[in-house]
């Protein structure tokens, strides 16, 4: 079950962990999650209940991963990325069972395309990532969207397709209007939108 037994990290009883996973040091993986072979997971991860991460796919460090999320292959998380209950990370584009000829796909006969997911972002419960997409520092995708395009730093997304409603600071939060700029109502860090993208200004606290 422990991927590497000279590294400190927690599996819970059912969890199914290869044994050629790295698991970094202090990360938690509860019952019935798989961690496949070749994950490469920093330290103080979670892989909640029953969630997938595929083979291959990178965690940097302090990412949660929440019930039974579903994280394909060649899935990149960056550090301190928040992934909801039940999201979906996919990697086929066009994705078939069979070859035109009706014979069983084989992984030769697909190539496979990954999401990736910035510093510090956050993926709403239930919400789908269809690859290749990539999910800006920061950004806030709002439960149940749908991501079919890449997203912007800070960014606050909703819907089907999902689209820009507005912008949120690191703390999550939606920022509000102050002169000129943007600001955090709770660190007061302070932000300008600039042609569709939004520049910190600086990073404050309340």
């Amino acid at each position: 079950m422990s991927a590497n037994v000279s590294q400190e990290f927690f599996a819970a009883p059912g969890a199914d962990v290869s044994d050629k996973a790295n698991i970094g040091n202090g990360s938690k993986i509860w019952h019935l999650a798989q961690v496949r072979e070749e994950v490469q997971m920093g330290r103080d991860c979670i892989v909640g209940r029953g969630a997938y991460i595929g083979s291959g796919v990178q965690m940097g460090d302090n990412c949660k991963v929440q019930n039974y999320a579903l994280v394909y292959e060649p899935a990149v998380l960056e550090k301190g990325v928040f992934v909801g209950p039940a999201v979906v990370l996919t990697n086929d584009t066009f994705p078939r069972a069979i070859t035109p000829t009706g014979e069983l796909k084989s992984a030769s006969d697909w190539e496979a395309v990954g999401v990736t997911l910035k510093e510090g972002c956050s993926v709403g419960a239930r919400s789908v990532c269809v690859a290749p997409v990539t999910v800006g520092r920061w950004a806030l995708i709002a439960a149940g969207a749908v991501v079919t395009k890449d997203v912007p730093d800070f960014a606050l997304m909703a819907g089907v397709p999902a689209k820009r409603i507005g912008w949120v600071s690191r703390a999550g939060k939606p920022l509000v209007a102050d002169g000129d700029n943007l600001k955090c109502p709770d660190t007061g860090a302070l932000f300008r939108e600039d042609n569709g993208i939004l520049i910190e200004l600086e990073e404050t606290n309340a």
